[in-house]
């Protein structure tokens, strides 16, 4: 069964051969059951910076007050949790301020 998934604008990538190829694996096969043993190959991992912004920040060091997240789930479960819209805005006009550089 093929599936198709559209590639929203980027580069179209070869796709993998989805075929059963024994030929590897016999190969590594025979090479072991000779005496010989086959060569082995070193895999390595290329982080982007994304992708190490995001490690960091599942870390425990985060700077996440969990008390205080505990704190809020209870008011929401509880149905107690007030939601100040004048604090909200505050801080949205805050930060629309420090984005734009005013």
């Amino acid at each position: 069964m093929n599936t198709t998934i559209s590639s929203n604008g980027l580069p179209q990538l070869p796709l993998a051969n989805t075929s059963t190829d024994n030929s590897a694996s016999q190969a590594s096969t025979t090479s072991t059951a000779s005496g010989t043993t086959a060569p082995q190959t070193s895999d390595s991992v290329k982080l982007t910076d994304s992708a190490r912004a995001l490690h960091q920040a599942s870390s425990t060091n985060s700077p996440v007050d969990t008390a205080r997240v505990e704190q809020i789930k209870q008011s929401l479960a509880a149905g107690t949790y007030k939601v100040d819209p004048n604090a909200i805005a505050d801080r949205l006009t805050s930060l629309e301020s420090q984005i734009s550089g005013k």
